[in-house]
């Protein structure tokens, strides 16, 4: 995940069949200016979310699917139960960016691409700058 673009991956886009991702949206948030939590870099296990509030429609990518980015609906601010990396239950509320990594992370977990939650293709997918 770190020598790539991307904030989060998810251990089966990587073959392996466990609810386990990591994720750190600190680079992204220092490059941009947008509004976020931060919790530092995060081994996520067995992830739950258990409220959500808000709405936000950003722009979304996937290391997946390395060539095209979609407007995706996602909440804007959820709270969180899982355990971290020694096995300890952790719980959080995040929001903005690390919430949408948080949720992006969890349906790769649940066998989901962001693609799946793209409302219409024809208007809100587009390719990225330099691809095909």
């Amino acid at each position: 995940m770190r020598h790539s673009p991307g904030v989060g991956l998810a251990a089966p886009q990587i073959g392996v069949n466990a609810r386990v991702s990591v994720i750190d949206v600190g680079r992204v948030l220092q490059k941009r200016k947008i509004e976020s939590s931060y919790n530092g870099s995060l081994v996520i296990v067995n992830p739950r979310m258990l409220a959500a509030r808000g709405a936000q429609t950003p722009r979304e990518g996937c290391l997946s699917v390395p060539d095209l980015l979609a407007n995706v609906r996602r909440y804007l601010e959820i709270d969180v139960a899982f355990l971290n990396a020694g096995g300890v239950p952790q719980s959080l509320t995040v929001t903005g960016f690390e919430a949408l990594a948080f949720q992006h992370e969890m349906d790769h977990l649940d066998g989901k691409l962001f693609l799946d939650r793209v409302a219409n293709l024809k208007t809100d997918l587009v390719r990225r700058k330099g691809s095909g």
